[in-house]
């Protein structure tokens, strides 16, 4: 046999990879399929309808239901509870569970609770003690009751190039750690009859514009953007109040705090977009360099991912 089940685990399945371990007191059902090198700890029930990678890690006290497909390399905390109907009844099934989908490198942390039919994103983080009632963006960090986005993996760093301490108040280009994202200081003018903040596309602001839209009245526990473009430009400026901007080129990614009229970011084609943490009175203006078009939008990350490699 070339995976191990201790004498007081029950595996019943005969689709198991190499390497895998099934502790005491788990219980593994026969259409169960169990990917090479897992760790399924002690007290874990896996039915028949679940599908695990490889080198997914499922701690104790955890019970994997029908419909739950887990991809490789996922982290299951102790206790996570998953679920496969929204309206259980006592001996009433319906025609079909619903499927949830754990994307690779995903961790899902202890006494999580996720509803069913949901997505967890690719390394997504689920925080412990979460209630998660949507499905979670690549990437994201989510927390609470309901869960909701508080940050992502790997995005809180500080601008390469930026010099230590506050963003100058000159007008200026700093380069990020993401490939074509630049942050601009512009224009600034303050007197007693109040302040202006101005800028000249192509000169300012890098592309000629054809079309700006705004982004207001935003509850704060909404996310946006959530995409990339393949051929357009855009410029991001939160006029009034603030907001969080992520990009990613599909190797890193950087969060940045939009919250005066005068700093903007610009986010050039094939870089992954995302907007949070507006405040109340958030208004985001947004100049993009081409008429909308929705062909040219790339709303799928794994279709990101794909188009950046295609392009190396």
């Amino acid at each position: 046999m070339s995976h191990f089940v201790h004498p007081l685990g029950l595996c019943e399945s005969a689709s198991v990879g190499p390497g895998t371990r099934i502790w005491a007191f788990a219980h593994v059902l026969p259409g169960a399929r169990i990917g090479a090198d897992c760790n399924i700890c002690d007290h874990v029930f896996v039915e028949n309808d679940v599908i695990l990678g490889d080198r997914v890690t499922v701690k104790s006290g955890v019970q994997l239901w029908n419909g739950l497909h887990i991809e490789n390399d996922v982290f299951i905390g102790p206790n996570a509870t998953f679920s496969n109907d929204r309206f259980p009844r006592s001996k009433e099934y319906p025609d079909r569970f619903e499927t949830t989908h754990i994307e690779r490198g995903a961790s899902i942390g202890a006494n999580a609770t996720i509803l069913p039919g949901l997505r967890i994103g690719l390394r997504a983080m689920v925080g412990a003690g979460a209630v998660v009632t949507r499905s979670v963006p690549p990437y994201a960090i989510v927390v609470g009751n309901p869960a909701r986005i508080v940050g992502y993996v790997d995005g809180a760093r500080p601008a390469a190039g930026t010099p230590p301490g506050p963003f100058p108040d000159k007008p200026s280009v700093a380069p990020t750690d993401v490939r074509g994202v630049t942050l601009h200081r512009l224009k600034q003018v303050k007197d007693l009859r109040g302040s202006l903040s101005a800028g000249e596309f192509v000169n300012d602001i890098p592309f000629a514009v054809k079309r700006y839209f705004l982004v207001y009245d935003v509850p704060s526990a909404e996310t946006r953007g959530e995409h990339a473009h393949h051929t357009c430009h855009q410029f991001l400026v939160c006029v009034r109040g603030t907001c969080a901007v992520v990009a990613d080129d599909g190797l890193r990614r950087q969060e940045f705090k939009l919250d005066r009229p005068d700093l903007g970011v610009h986010l050039p084609p094939l870089v992954w977009g995302i907007q949070y943490k507006y405040s109340a009175d958030a208004v985001l203006l947004v100049f993009a360099s081409e008429h909308y078009e929705a062909a040219d939008y790339v709303r799928d990350y794994e279709e990101f991912l794909r188009l950046v490699a295609d392009r190396k």
